[in-house]
């Protein structure tokens, strides 16, 4: 009998040492309590997940860049399960996989805080859905010393590659958007 229960022992430290078993536990609770809220029938309205900034989501005192996207599969899942994608996808014998992704991180999220994550499908093709997905939370830090930190240390900027002057482009005209929504001025948006 103590051989057995060291077994089951070994092979769950094995599993927690190899696998991220936290997270696929993560997935399962998740997808049973979108399925026992109601349904949304306007597939592209917009709904919330909420979560909380545990210890093992921290680097640097604040959230991992990782976990963000972590939390944003989260927030998909129960979207994709409350508005019938899922169910859909699976009558045709599809399967999903994030194609690409863009993310902007404007203020950090610190151990214990809470947050919500709204996501909405924007439009779809042929081929792919296209989501928006915003993290909200209730404080805002300054940012002026991010600038006193670029100007102390006395380096000469490098030009941009038109690839990337694309990109800041892009990025330029979705904060302008984002201000627009939240009704933020400069100061508190960048």
């Amino acid at each position: 009998m103590e051989d057995t229960l060291l077994w089951i022992v070994g092979v769950l430290l094995l599993l927690f040492c190899s696998l991220d078993v936290w997270y696929y536990l993560r997935v399962v609770v998740v997808l049973i309590r979108a399925w026992f809220l109601s349904p949304v029938f306007d597939i592209t309205a917009e709904q919330t997940a909420s979560g909380r900034v545990v210890l093992h989501d921290v680097d640097l005192c604040h959230m991992n860049n990782a976990r963000y996207l972590r939390e944003c599969d989260f927030a998909r899942f129960s979207l994709y399960t409350r508005n019938g994608v899922f169910k859909a996808l699976r009558a045709l014998g599809a399967t999903m996989v994030v194609g690409a992704t863009t993310i902007r991180y404007r203020r950090p999220l610190c151990v214990g805080e809470a947050f919500e994550i709204r996501s909405r499908i924007v439009i779809w093709d042929e081929k792919s859905f296209y989501l928006e997905q915003s993290c909200y939370k209730n404080t805002q830090k300054n940012v002026d010393m991010i600038q006193k930190g670029y100007e102390s240390l006395f380096v000469e900027v490098p030009e941009f590659p038109e690839d990337l002057q694309h990109w800041i482009k892009f990025i330029s005209a979705s904060s302008k958007a984002l201000r627009g929504e939240s009704q933020l001025d400069d100061k508190k948006s960048e």
